[in-house]
């Protein structure tokens, strides 16, 4: 396997663009930890414009109302490990600046869309953007951030993205309280339009690794990923049972296989199949797909239950979530001190075990729980992949070599978007059709989270029991 770090050579000469002072390495840890906040957040923040979307003029089917919402998440899942290996490949900072122009230019398109296809359009556009930025954001820290202070930035980056999806109801909720749906996708249009014009001004370029990119291996990966998250998706609507998800989940493993095939072949694979012979890489991938997966099964029912049991409007359900990203980020910011003082597999174990907890406990609540004993439970989530997702991150980065920080970055973002389609497609399933439409009750919808918080808790725990017996 290549060296995990540059040669003095190609360190000399990357310096012009390497920053040596604290506070430039700060710009860049701030820059690109709001890249990836924001397009973290307008994933979550699309789910609160679905009733605005379906009263609109467009008139979308119900189908087509899945695919408005899913195309920026599929496109996102399946580009994103592509997108990474192509910015080391073509430079990091030229691929993040069109992923950024993509995000805005899908962001304004969806925003004048006239049609659903060319809604769908849009968000597709903005997706592939996102997957483009996204490794990007990573990549760019573990090859500009001292080595010191790498771990403290992969936890602040870590961190962006939870605090991204929370912040992204709570925008999402503000701007639909007082715009039509077109004023989200203007506010995110604009929000990657100035991000774009920052790194066009203070991101530095860095050293490409020079060779020629996996197109085979890229169609491969992408499609596998593409069936796998669509079987997913569709499975809650059409029944687990039904011959399309069946397929689908029948021609992603197909697909891999041969992709895994392919691979071991090619001198320069997109994804070496091998490195999952790492135990960082392995720990990271199972676990960061895990974590996701509680987290995005919890933000499936947060604004649910709270509009419902307690009369919130999305506005107040937003900022009602608010301390849960406080929890996260202080746990976050505590994880490196708490590694160094105790090593990385405690925290994990640590970590998911308070993960887990804060599911199970979600199975104690009801109608009538009151905010403050409510909001503990994924407070107590939170906190727990907080302290256990920077170790996971920054191994998989740690165990490549430093020329494929944004194949590693791909791969840390292919596997949360796959566990956020996990956990959606598992809390989706357990709320079923008795919590769905208007006419739905707190009672049953308190009903249905006892027994989709109390699987999605034995599952996350039993990942964890393997990511901790694979963390060094």
């Amino acid at each position: 396997m290549e060296a995990k770090q540059l040669t003095d050579r190609e360190a000399r000469a990357a310096s012009p663009a390497t920053p040596a002072q604290p506070p430039r390495s700060g710009e860049i840890l701030v820059l690109m930890s709001l890249c990836a906040g924001t397009l973290q957040a307008m994933a979550a923040a699309m789910n609160l414009a679905v009733p605005s979307v379906a009263r609109s003029s467009l008139h979308p089917s119900p189908t087509a109302l899945v695919w408005i919402v899913d195309a920026y998440l599929i496109a996102f899942a399946c580009l994103l490990i592509p997108g990474g290996a192509l910015a080391d490949r073509l430079g990091r900072k030229g691929v993040l600046l069109a992923g950024l122009g993509l995000f805005a230019g899908g962001g304004f398109l969806a925003a004048s869309a006239g049609s659903v296809p060319l809604l769908i359009a849009g968000r597709l556009v903005a997706g592939a953007g996102a997957a483009l930025a996204l490794p990007v954001t990573l990549g760019l820290l573990m090859l500009l951030i001292p080595a010191p202070r790498r771990p403290h930035a992969v936890a602040t980056w870590t961190t962006s993205l939870a605090v991204g999806g929370i912040l992204g109801n709570l925008v999402g909720g503000a701007v639909l309280q007082f715009l039509p749906w077109q004023g989200l996708f203007l506010v995110f249009g604009a929000a990657g339009a100035l991000l774009l014009g920052a790194v066009s001004l203070r991101a530095p370029r860095t050293p490409r690794r020079r060779v020629p990119l996996d197109a085979p291996g890229s169609v491969l990966l992408a499609a596998a990923i593409v069936a796998l998250i669509f079987a997913l998706i569709e499975g809650r609507e059409r029944g687990w049972t039904s011959g399309w998800v069946l397929g689908s989940f029948a021609a992603a493993a197909v697909i891999a296989a041969v992709y895994v095939r392919v691979a071991l072949r090619r001198r320069h694979p997109l994804l070496d199949p091998r490195v999952f012979a790492l135990r960082p890489v392995r720990a990271g991938t199972v676990g960061v797909t895990a974590a996701f997966a509680g987290a995005f099964a919890m933000f499936y029912v947060n604004a649910q239950y709270l509009t419902l049991a307690h009369g919130y409007s999305l506005a107040l359900a937003g900022c009602a979530l608010a301390p849960i990203a406080v929890a996260m980020t202080l746990a976050s910011r505590s994880s490196t001190a708490l590694v160094r003082r105790w090593g990385a597999k405690r925290v994990v174990a640590l970590g998911f075990a308070a993960l887990t907890a804060g599911l199970a406990a979600f199975s104690l609540v009801g109608a009538g729980t009151p905010y403050g004993l409510y909001i503990l439970c994924p407070a107590l989530a939170l906190a727990g992949m907080g302290l256990a997702l920077p170790s996971l991150s920054g191994g998989i980065m740690a165990a490549l070599p430093a020329d494929r920080a944004g194949m590693g970055s791909g791969l840390n973002g292919a596997a949360r978007e796959v566990g956020s389609a996990l956990g959606v497609a598992a809390m989706g399933t357990a709320l079923g059709a008795s919590t769905a439409g208007s006419g739905a009750s707190a009672a049953a919808l308190g009903a249905a989270m006892d027994s989709g918080f109390r699987a999605v808790a034995v599952v996350v725990a039993l990942a964890g029991v393997l990511v901790v017996r694979w963390t060094d």
